[in-house]
């Protein structure tokens, strides 16, 4: 079986600059793709500071630092990823862009080049039915943040070959990564489970059943989360929570995957969670503070 060791990741923000690094540390080459040099740029400084984060925290060695930075390159034109083993596709959540870019990239690389979405939810069979190649086409879900978190959730729809499964399941483990199996269907294994619970918490919130604060106490002493579901969502982001939520309730029909009214209150508010300094809590002091709803 023939290794995957040249990776072209098209996306530099939250996740695709996390992907970039963790391959890079792993070893093998990455090619970075953004739109414009000011968004390629903040996600060179993303990189600079999480690597600069791991050498005094001692989980990497300067050298290893330098020598991880030297095997990653940056650009804004989509060819320079056409010779890629493997492109990894980590761009906003929406349909018609990732279809946009993998019908670019069909056109450009050679048909032994094998495709991957970064997607948390919608179905990889929307993508690969749009190129030429749809046995070489998997979801490769990484969590955030992704330098950090050993899960990595392998894809594989009804028509992605043996061959291409395995050599990405290989690709994974080689990242230090613990992949596990799951079928195309929206929101694969993790948000399948998560996301109705998180939605539930909102709903309690809504209710008035309890506090922010004791609904996030009660999941973390009660059944030892390591964060509370309204913590989670606003480090996830409330926008994205709900774009998640928009896309598995189109897929299921299923109440429990509905976005809350609260919720789209919120993203109508602007109050995203960490990333805006406000979501269920206020992250503008020194502490989170929860916001009384």
């Amino acid at each position: 079986m023939v290794k995957i060791e040249t990776v072209g990741v098209v996306g530099c923000g939250l996740m695709g600059s996390g992907i970039a690094e963790v391959i890079a540390r792993a070893g093998k080459q990455v090619i970075v793709r953004e739109v414009e040099e000011s968004a390629l740029e903040a996600g060179r400084k993303r990189i600079v500071t999480s690597l600069d984060r791991a050498v005094e925290r001692e989980k990497l060695a300067p050298e290893e630092r330098e020598r991880a930075w030297d095997r990653i390159r940056f650009t804004t034109r989509l060819e320079e990823l056409a010779d890629r083993d493997l492109v990894i596709e980590a761009v906003i959540e929406e349909l018609a862009v990732k279809n946009e870019v993998f019908g670019t990239l069909d056109r450009l690389a050679p048909e032994e080049t094998i495709f991957a979405t970064n997607t948390s939810s919608l179905p990889v069979t929307e993508m690969a039915s749009r190129v030429q190649r749809p046995d070489r086409m998997v979801g490769l879900h990484f969590f955030n943040p992704v330098p950090v978190m050993k899960l990595v959730e392998l894809v594989r729809t009804i028509e992605t070959s043996d061959e291409t499964y395995q050599r990405v399941l290989a690709f994974a483990r080689s990242l230090g990564k613990e992949p596990v199996s799951s079928r195309d269907t929206s929101g694969f294994l993790v948000n399948l489970l998560l996301v109705p619970f998180v939605l539930d918490a909102i709903r309690q919130v809504e209710r008035g059943m309890a506090s922010i604060e004791d609904i996030d106490t009660a999941m973390v002493l009660g059944l030892g989360h390591p964060m509370g579901p309204l913590t989670l969502c606003d480090f996830v982001g409330i926008d994205t929570f709900h774009r998640i939520s928009e896309i598995m309730y189109e897929e299921y029909r299923e109440v429990r995957y509905a976005p809350p009214p609260l919720l789209k209150r919120m993203v109508v508010m602007r109050r995203y969670g960490r990333k805006s300094g406000r979501g269920f809590y206020d992250y503008t002091g020194d502490e989170p503070v929860p916001i009384p709803i």
